[in-house]
């Protein structure tokens, strides 16, 4: 290893409190809500006037973004690069590596996917919307948000049900990615995609040889996620690419792997500041969204289309793709756990949230009416579910407790 290189420490600090799902999902949640009460009260003007200022750089070809675009396709990149080394740490020693024990969560997760899109789509197609573009905001579960719940209602729930709601999340975030830069990628320049991905290789390189001190790859980091924007792909994707190519393993001499030391340390920055900046200016909705007042808000297509995909979409694509499966030898549900436990854990699904929100802004970036539906179905989609989760993973644990024996095993549903 060179010696000026930083290699990865198992010792955190303050970083510790901010790694916590708990306390990232109550910064996320903190910052939503005040954004929430100024856009609803007399100081939205100002709210607005601060989201829509004009932060271009037009010397380096960076334009029309303003500090809620570089809230969405800057700071988020954070992120995504979390996402991205929690990604790799699953598939090299995770609850992705085993594809036995990930094949039925991993289903779980397309199926999660494909009704609250599909009830999009039939309630949009059935009003006479036109906003079909749409269809993706309820597709994404909030890992934090979902994790923090369970940690803090879900105590006594069996070790298989946070596996299993991890499993799903993280595969649910992979196909978030692919979804937003597949279908919400407008123009494509590939001179400018290559260089990004040239960048990225390089910055692979240097973690992969240890050379992985800050002043490096900062830099490196950043001029990738330029590029991608340059490229027209969403600049975060950029984030998640990198994240993948941090090794998950430790190597010689190291007690942690660079990718357990730098999820610790990156991800106190991501609960921290990037999800809370991201969701101050993305869930500042007005309750009577577009021009009418909220009732009007609560029967627009846009609206129940995402509602109903995470409140009601959500939890059933994940139920019903597991009762369908279950019993096949290839995605055997674990012993612990039974069709009720996954009722409840779809409820936790169905907090979007964080990449609802930037589905939505990617969708409806042109049309600021579809927008504040899309933002206030996701919120109230978001909050209903995590309601009915609170009440179902009280009544799951509670059914739990009752099944143990008096040698403190669990005996088996």
């Amino acid at each position: 290893m060179a010696a000026n290189a930083k290699r990865p420490d198992d010792t955190f600090t303050l970083v510790e409190r901010l790694n916590s799902r708990k306390v990232g999902g109550t910064l996320l949640l903190i910052a939503a809500v005040i954004a929430m009460i100024i856009a609803n009260t007399p100081l939205a003007p100002w709210y607005t006037v601060v989201k829509d200022f004009d932060l271009s750089i037009p010397a380096i070809g960076i334009d029309h973004m303003t500090v809620a675009h570089w809230a969405s396709d800057g700071v988020l990149a954070i992120f995504f690069f979390v996402v991205g080394i929690e990604l790799k740490r699953e598939f090299v020693t995770g609850s992705l590596r085993d594809p036995r024990k990930a094949s039925l969560p991993i289903a779980a997760a397309v199926g999660g996917m494909i009704v609250p899109a599909a009830t999009y789509a039939i309630v949009a197609t059935a009003m006479g919307s036109d906003a079909l573009e749409g269809w993706a905001v309820p597709v994404a579960t909030d890992i934090a948000f979902a994790l923090g719940l369970l940690a803090v209602f879900g105590k006594g729930l069996p070790s298989p049900f946070r596996v299993f709601l991890l499993t799903l999340a993280v595969m649910d975030d992979l196909l978030g990615i692919i979804v937003i830069a597949i279908f919400y990628t407008e123009s494509l320049s590939l001179l400018w995609l290559a260089a990004s991905i040239l960048v990225i290789a390089l910055y692979a390189f240097c973690v992969n040889r240890g050379w992985n001190p800050r002043w490096l790859l900062i830099p490196l980091g950043v001029l990738a996620w330029y590029f991608m924007l340059r490229s027209g792909v969403h600049a975060t994707i950029a984030g998640v690419l990198l994240g993948l190519t941090v090794p998950a393993l430790p190597r010689r001499g190291d007690e942690i792997s660079l990718a357990e030391d730098m999820e610790h340390d990156w991800n106190a920055l991501s609960q921290g500041v990037a999800l809370p900046v991201f969701a101050f200016f993305a869930a500042g909705v007005p309750f009577a969204a577009g021009d009418g007042s909220f009732g009007d808000a609560l029967s627009n297509p846009v609206f129940l289309g995402v509602f109903l995909g995470l409140f009601i979409g959500k939890p059933l694509g994940i139920f019903l793709t597991v009762a369908v499966l279950h019993r096949l030898p290839m995605f055997r549900l674990d012993s612990l756990l039974n069709l009720k436990d996954i009722a409840a854990l779809g409820g936790l699904a169905g907090i979007g949230f964080t990449v609802s929100l930037l589905i939505g802004e990617l969708a409806f970036r042109g049309d600021e009416t579809y927008l504040e539906y899309a933002h206030l179905g996701v919120i109230l989609g978001s909050l209903a579910a995590a309601a009915v989760a609170i009440f179902t993973l009280r009544l799951r644990e509670r059914a739990h407790r009752d099944r143990e024996l008096p040698e403190g095993k669990v005996q088996l549903p």
